[in-house]
């Protein structure tokens, strides 16, 4: 018995199903982790990966990058929490401020979900309404008032909506499919409490689903003609896209923003920000309450701090390499699947891809869902033993990071040419 499985066995006795997120699990049991360092990660057995699950996309720099440690370790001397307003806290808004135009004023917070949580309590303490419009299988936390036909580990679970959420939340939740921007037109047309409008603007937690053209302009001109507020969800795109996330690369400005992951690489460290006029009603000046004992943890704000700061001196190089590294892969992924005569999708941008197994595009919800989740499960297995880690789930993401080299691409590619000849048999 490997030392993961025992442990596993020891955790489901005071963990819940053993795991603490429902995506850590896999059958018929996850490793656990001991170490990591740039691309890779070690469980207990020793075994190393290369990681593509990447922190669900938090590592773009890769695991431990020195320039990170180094500013916590500084901060760490200094000390980890004092419960009042820092220095640091104002350098990191106006870095946040300084990346995405669309940012007036920002909020630092804990958690992606708290973030989003906080974003449409500001929509409907700004317009004074109710309903929140969403798009089927973007994810944006979990709490009640999006966990409404959501993805990542709710779409893989087969769960629509939680047990323990409440109906008179969820009913003020309107969902339209990703990708038709006249349903949502639709929808507005119907509805006169609409308090905003939030998605992913590069789907990420379906798989990979990207925009359509001018599907995103589309909801911004739709949003802006009714005076409702947008909300663009860029937990996992804030600075994995582009220096600005997915609103730089597109050319768009969402009246609110909220960012996580990559913000902190590897911290726990979150934000919203957005329009001045909207930003100013929290309290205590305004009358949106939003509070926490961990919100600007020094800590994790120096490791914010040095996350931007770094990827803003490497930008020129970072974003065209992981493109580059990208394409090479997913190409020669593509390319074997082709060969086997593998009925396939891969939907890839940026550092970022999935496979999905079908014969037709992945656009939206359905169709993500239509595609044989139990080949991906036979695939993730196969790599999983070949020493490559990428998440367990089908309606997750592959990611790329600064660490990963070309000699890794190369045993990726080895490792899939396997896992995917055993699919075809």
């Amino acid at each position: 018995m490997s030392k993961s499985q025992k442990l596993f066995n020891e955790s489901k006795k005071v963990i819940p199903s053993g795991v603490n997120s429902p995506v850590r699990y896999f059958e018929p049991y996850p490793f656990f982790a001991k170490k990591s360092n740039g691309a890779y990660i070690w469980d207990e057995d020793n075994q190393r990966y290369i990681d593509f699950c990447n922190g669900y996309g938090a590592l773009l720099l890769g695991h431990r990058r020195k320039e990170v440690l180094s500013a916590v370790s500084k901060q760490l001397t200094q000390g980890t929490m004092f419960c009042t307003p820092t220095q640091s806290e104002i350098e990191l808004s106006k870095l946040i401020v300084g990346n995405f135009p669309s940012i007036q004023k920002v909020r630092l917070v804990n958690t992606g979900g708290e973030a989003t949580m906080t974003a449409i309590r500001l929509a409907r303490g700004f317009t004074k309404k109710k309903k929140i419009i969403k798009f089927e299988g973007c994810y944006h936390g979990a709490h009640d008032s999006v966990l409404v036909k959501a993805g990542s580990g709710s779409a893989h679970n087969g769960i629509s909506v939680s047990d323990g959420g409440l109906d008179e939340v969820s009913k003020n939740t309107l969902v339209v499919q990703y990708n038709n921007s006249e349903e949502l037109e639709r929808i507005i047309s119907k509805n006169k409490d609409i308090a905003g409008v939030i998605v992913e603007p590069i789907l990420a937690n379906m798989g990979l689903i990207l925009p359509e053209k001018n599907f995103l302009s589309e909801i911004r001109k739709i949003t802006k003609d009714n005076d409702i507020p947008l909300i663009f969800d860029e937990v996992v795109t804030g600075f994995r896209i582009s220096p600005g996330g997915a609103q730089q690369h597109f050319g768009i400005k969402p009246d609110i923003t909220t960012l996580a992951k990559a913000l902190g690489s590897g911290f726990t460290v979150a934000a919203v920000g957005g329009k001045k006029e909207i930003m100013d009603l929290l309290s205590p000046g305004g009358k949106v309450y939003q509070a926490s004992t961990y919100a600007g943890n020094p800590t994790s704000v120096s490791a914010a701090i040095a996350s931007i700061k770094t990827i803003n001196k490497i930008k020129n190089k970072l974003y065209s390499k992981l493109e580059k590294y990208n394409i090479m892969l997913t190409h020669a992924i593509d390319d074997i699947a082709t060969d086997l005569k593998i009925p396939h999708q891969i939907n890839f941008t940026s550092s970022m891809f999935q496979i999905f197994f079908t014969d037709k595009p992945v656009v939206d919800y359905a169709s993500s869902m239509n595609a044989d989740a139990k080949k991906f499960k036979k695939m993730f297995s196969i790599l999983l033993k070949k020493g490559i880690f990428i998440a367990p789930s089908q309606f997750e993401v592959v990611f790329l990071s600064d660490a990963h080299t070309k000699i890794d691409l190369e045993n990726t590619i080895h490792a899939y040419d396997v896992a995917l000849k055993s699919v075809k048999n």
